[in-house]
């Protein structure tokens, strides 16, 4: 089926203690239901026969080059240090070459039990691995880094959860499976030579740009570029309205990456200390604790590093974290309201905005929207969305003034707020309408979805009850952990 296609496994030039060989367990009666063909093509891969990929998919079948693995990781969850950790329901297959040269990690998710599995069954079901497709492709059109989805399997098996489920499969790519987890695992367990052997690997494989400059210069400046990039991708969340909900350290992708979708959320009406995870009592990983997060999660990797680096050169590199993540979240807020000139007091704007919208629980994705078409439309899409347009005209006077000091004409400004201000997300109850009717076989409300997701910025007129404000059923629904 591949027989053209480069194949590189790197990860397994690691130590072997590293991964675990382990061949994955066999779905009964699988079914190809949903495959990435845009993505495929980006990848260099033949459409092939949907049943063959199915084969690959429930783990009946090997391609030629495949050597799965499960990785070996540690990490931080909910802020306590959990060593027993690593790959327990998912294989990392083998490594591809497209034809634009940049390599792919293929990664099984519910390839069935591993050394790592802990008191698990290795499996994944229909609903959380729907969700996972559905949000990576979202993510991914929205413009932020994110893992991929490729294809999904349905199968036959029962799986057991809070009830019985079905059995699913995702054939996850990314650049890397590498996460902070890993030189955490490193230094706990192994010592400072897995970490900079670790480090090594890493850095050639993925940061080939440092790859010539000195040590220990190097190192230090590997740390602050992947403090820098989780410092963005955190901005960009924030500003899009995304909330992720399981920020463990081992879910942090060394590359930047948004990584392991579990009972992530976009905003409906906005809350700062909204909470999408109902297993996070505690609201450790709320919205408006994603940026904090983030920088406690580099510190848990800085830790890892303390035998191999210097202690000045981790400080350093972590003080990257809040410049950047300031300097990135103000510009991406800048963007969103139309602002191209500097003015002092723009902060005070956009943090004041900010408090209005939570107090008066107003809809994020569709303020923004409707900020974005008023040379169009006028005030009447954001004064709307409040019970009090009192509030929504105090505001608009004041955003008003300060757009007189901007150059462009109301129309070009709003060409460019339309191009950051998607009218269209994955809100959650979109995504458990898709889930509902996966549920009984019928995928075409998910295909249907995924088409709207690819292009958010697009006005799509055929497509506008996508956009219109959740049901009530439809907001702040409780998702958990498991999957």
């Amino acid at each position: 089926m591949l027989t053209a296609l480069r194949v590189e496994n790197r990860y397994i030039q690691l130590a072997d203690h590293f991964y675990t060989r382990i061949q994955p367990t066999p779905l009964k009666a699988p079914r190809l239901v949903l495959f990435n063909d845009e993505l495929a093509d980006e990848m260099g891969l033949p459409p092939g026969d949907r049943e063959d990929w199915a084969r690959v998919g429930a783990g009946q079948e090997l391609l030629d080059g495949m050597d799965p693995v499960a990785m070996k990781y540690t990490g931080h969850q909910f802020g306590a240090y959990n060593p027993d950790l690593g790959d327990g329901r998912g294989l990392l297959m083998w490594e591809t070459i497209g034809p634009d040269g940049r390599h792919w990690d293929w990664h099984l998710k519910g390839a069935g039990l591993t050394p790592y599995s802990r008191f698990g069954d290795g499996r994944a079901v229909l609903r959380s691995t729907l969700r996972e497709y559905l949000c990576s492709e979202a993510m991914h059109h929205l413009g932020i880094p994110t893992t991929r989805a490729l294809f999904m399997t349905s199968a036959k098996d029962p799986v057991m959860r809070e009830s019985i489920e079905t059995a699913a499969t995702l054939m996850r790519v990314a650049q890397t499976h590498i996460r902070f987890g890993h030189f955490e695992y490193t230094a706990y367990h192994q010592g400072p030579e897995a970490t900079r052997e670790l480090l090594d690997h890493t850095i050639a494989l993925h940061f080939p740009e440092l790859q010539d400059e000195p040590l220990p210069d190097r190192y230090r400046m590997w740390l602050e570029e992947v403090v820098r990039r989780t410092a963005r991708l955190v901005a960009q969340w924030q500003a899009v309205g995304f909330c992720h909900g399981v920020m463990n350290s081992d879910n942090m992708s060394i590359i930047g990456d948004t990584f392991d979708y579990g009972p992530y959320a976009f905003l409906d009406d906005f809350d700062a200390g909204y909470i999408c995870n109902h297993t996070d009592q505690g609201g450790r990983y709320a919205y408006n604790r994603q940026p904090q997060i983030g920088f406690i999660n580099c510190q848990f990797l800085a830790q890892s590093l303390v035998h191999v680096m210097d202690e000045d050169d981790l400080r350093r590199a972590l003080r990257c974290y809040e410049t950047t993540y300031n300097g990135t979240f103000e510009s991406l807020m800048k963007q969103k309201l139309g602002l191209e000139q500097d003015a002092e007091g723009d902060m005070s704007l956009i943090m004041d905005l900010f408090s209005m919208l939570h107090e008066h629980h107003i809809d994020y994705t569709l303020f923004f929207r409707g900020l974005s078409t008023r040379a169009s439309r006028g005030n009447a899409p954001v004064r709307d969305l409040f019970v009090d347009r009192a509030v929504a005209d105090d505001w608009l006077t004041r955003y008003d003034a300060r757009l007189a000091q901007e150059t462009r004409s109301p129309e070009q400004r709003d060409q460019a707020m339309c191009t950051v201000n998607p009218k269209y997300i994955l809100r959650n109850y979109l995504a458990q309408e898709a889930i509902q009717d996966a549920q009984t076989g019928q995928y075409e409300t998910a295909q249907k979805l995924m088409e709207v997701l690819k292009r958010p910025y697009d006005e799509q007129p055929e497509n506008e009850h996508y956009a219109a404000l959740p049901p009530d059923w439809g907001k702040h629904l409780e998702i958990s952990c498991s999957s």
